[in-house]
């Protein structure tokens, strides 16, 4: 558990966001991106989700497609950013 949030309230949180958003339910480690199902403007609410549902700022250095390419990589790093 970091900053109050325990990673599978984390995860649990960012699939039911990534399944809305590409209208589909990909497992926590698919990646969405190779499966063609998140473009540039999904991706930008994606980020912007995580940016105000868990109060980080993604910086510029941040945005490294493995970050965020599936559910668990985009859990590890929101726990990463809230842990500092």
């Amino acid at each position: 558990m970091r900053n109050g949030l325990p990673a599978d309230e984390v995860r649990g949180q960012l699939l039911a966001f990534v399944t809305s958003l590409v209208d589909a339910e990909p497992g926590p480690d698919e990646d969405y991106f190779e499966l063609g199902l998140v473009n540039s403007l999904a991706a930008l609410e994606l980020v912007t989700f995580v940016e105000h549902r868990f109060g980080i700022t993604v910086r510029v250095e941040d945005l490294d497609l493995d970050n965020f390419r599936t559910v668990n990589r985009l859990t590890g790093f929101v726990l990463g950013k809230t842990a500092g």
